[in-house]
Parts: C-alpha cells; structure tokens; sequence
C-alpha cells in the first residue's frame, strides 16, 4: 500500500510528463506543507528558477487560505516585473482546492494568465 506522500508524487510526475516551462510562459510550482506554501516560477529548458514567493515573505494575519491568496499576488507582481504575463500552473500533485485555489485565484488577479 502506498502512502499520501508517494501517491501525491506519483500525481505529480504524471502532470510534469505534460507540464514544462520555458522562459517565455514559465512553470509556476506550488509546495504545500501543513504550515506554509510556496511557489517558483521555473524555466525548464534553462534549468533556473526566476523568481520565488513563500508565505514566510508574506506578513500579516489571517487564515491559510488569504495567506496563501496574498503569495500568489506576489509571485503575479514579481512575474510582472521580469516582463512575465503567462505561466503554465503546476499544482504539484495536490488537489486544485483550498490553498492551492487560492494561490492561482492571486495571481490570476495580479495579471497572469494561464
């Protein structure tokens, strides 16, 4: 029997057989932890990581869900600021609900498109 963590793995590698950034319309990785969320914008074909946003950079209170909201419009402003308009959204094996939603529904509303 396999566990939450391999099976979410599993998930994962199946999305990035599919999923790959280049450096025009970067891939936009999501890691979720029972505390904190995190997001990189990655260029495949390079192998670098553009830009980064954590809810350690965030400050402010509120639940997981706006915290996670608040990252995603940091990571749409830094994109902005590279020049970056549209991303490939990786959601890293986890279920596009919750936290995850809530960070794509934030960058979404700072300007990116995918």
């Amino acid at each position: 029997m396999i566990s939450k963590v391999q099976s979410r793995q599993r998930i994962h590698k199946r999305i990035r057989n599919k999923i790959s950034g280049t450096p025009t319309t970067p891939r936009l990785a999501v890691f979720r932890s029972n505390k904190a969320i995190a997001c990189q914008l990655i260029d495949d074909v390079n192998g670098v990581t553009l830009a980064s946003a954590s809810s350690k950079d965030v400050s402010g209170e509120g639940s997981k869900s706006e915290v996670s909201k608040r990252v995603g419009g940091l990571i749409g402003d830094r994109a902005k600021s590279l020049g970056i308009e549209a991303i490939k959204f990786d959601r890293g094996g986890y279920l596009y609900h919750g936290r995850v939603k809530s960070l794509a529904d934030g960058a979404r509303e700072a300007g990116l498109n995918f």
